[in-house]
């Protein structure tokens, strides 16, 4: 009995110790963990960035995008102009944090390819990129302090031709009223294309993994 009253101390002792330890360990690696801020109102984005495995705050930017399109006729640099912006209206509120913005413009013909929000909108659109080739540009933007990185990646997309009723069964299946180009391509859209042409698939969606993956590593982020 005595034996074992005294392994049981000894148990109890080794058991607090090692719970003790464990709480420091974690909250030691809780300060030397940079805060990430991703500055976006996409849901894509979001679950796009949980693919990392990183933890991450989501605020929204407070952007003039409809004066910045106006001001700004280029596509490539409309995106990355976005891109900054959404960025560095967050930075100013956490100025010691990790913010990740991003914006994805469809190119066609010169004009903007914007969400269509409602069916009949889609289906004109989709008519007009039967077919054709249209480009996504997407580009994201990271700050770290007082310097942003930004990088763009322009996806070349030729979609197939699609009837009248392949277009309609498509949006009612994956209902891309706010995609850009009536396109949700984490999901059917896919479908809807002969090739596809660009570095980083992931970029299309919304934000280029990859990129942001190799930026996060630089800066302290353990990515895996």
């Amino acid at each position: 009995m005595c034996l074992f009253k005294i392994l049981s101390a000894y148990g109890r002792s080794v058991l607090y110790t090692f719970l003790y330890n464990a709480i420091i360990i974690r909250y030691q690696w809780r300060f030397k963990m940079k805060k990430i801020i991703l500055a976006s109102t996409s849901i894509s984005r979001k679950q796009q960035l949980q693919r990392l495995n990183i933890t991450f705050d989501v605020i929204p930017p407070l952007v003039d995008e409809k004066k910045l399109k106006q001001k700004i006729s280029d596509h490539w640099k409309l995106s990355r102009e976005l891109s900054i912006s959404k960025v560095q209206s967050i930075s100013k509120q956490f100025n010691k944090a990790i913010i990740i913005g991003g914006d994805t413009i469809t190119s066609f013909n010169g004009s903007i390819v914007s969400k269509p929000k409602t069916k009949e909108n889609a289906f004109k659109q989709l008519k007009m990129l039967n077919g054709n080739e249209h480009q996504v540009i997407t580009s994201a933007a990271i700050g770290v302090k007082d310097k942003v990185y930004i990088h763009t990646i322009i996806a070349k997309m030729k979609m197939r031709q699609l009837s009248s009723e392949q277009i309609s069964r498509y949006i009612e299946y994956d209902r891309p009223l706010h995609s850009c180009g009536s396109c949700r391509l984490d999901s059917m859209g896919i479908s809807l294309f002969d090739s596809i042409d660009c570095e980083d698939y992931t970029s299309i969606i919304g934000i280029p993994l990859m990129w942001t993956s190799k930026i996060l590593n630089e800066h302290g982020v353990a990515i895996p």
